[in-house]
């Protein structure tokens, strides 16, 4: 189980739209225009494929208060966050923190993803460079002092920039 967690609103329905298909191409081939979505309210399961099926966990950002009744079973965790939101950047960062403190999520690996990145004519302008966010959030202390394996990445969701990468690292953690 991979648990796709974030606050409300940074593309995490989007982006397990997205990863679906590009699963079901073999990572290859046009994503086309964005599907419309929905604030997520509870949870969804979606099964995509990289070299095996991997069911991702969905939960709705209004769920943060019980996201840990989730926590059993998850061998990977996506953490999503608004890029272009700074303001959002340190509840986010709050949340993040917590899930990385879970005892039940401490072999769990983890992919923070900043979202949005790629200014894509839909998304809102980032008004900070990752390597911004990243220093204003510590991440680098966040990673050396979790005991998770911790990887960042930048992507658009809305674009599919980046998401070849996470069906790589999916498949690499879930061997």
């Amino acid at each position: 189980m991979c648990l796709l967690l974030g606050a409300a609103g940074v593309g995490k329905t989007l982006l397990v739209k997205r990863l679906q298909k590009l699963s079901s191409g073999n990572g290859k081939g046009d994503l086309g225009d964005p599907p419309p979505t929905r604030p997520t309210v509870g949870t969804n399961l979606t099964d995509i494929v990289a070299h095996r099926k991997i069911t991702i966990r969905e939960l709705g950002g209004c769920m943060s208060p019980i996201w840990s009744s989730y926590y059993g079973n998850c061998h990977s965790l996506l953490f999503v966050m608004d890029a272009s939101n700074p303001t959002q950047l340190s509840a986010s960062c709050v949340q993040l923190l917590g899930l990385l403190s879970a005892e039940e999520l401490a072999k769990a690996s983890v992919l923070i993803l900043f979202n949005k990145m790629y200014g894509s004519r839909s998304d809102l302008p980032c008004y900070m460079t990752v390597e911004e966010m990243k220093s204003l959030i510590r991440l680098p202390d966040i990673i050396a002092c979790a005991k998770q394996n911790i990887t960042a990445a930048e992507i658009s969701a809305r674009d599919g920039t980046g998401l070849a990468a996470i069906l790589l690292w999916l498949q690499e953690q879930h061997r």
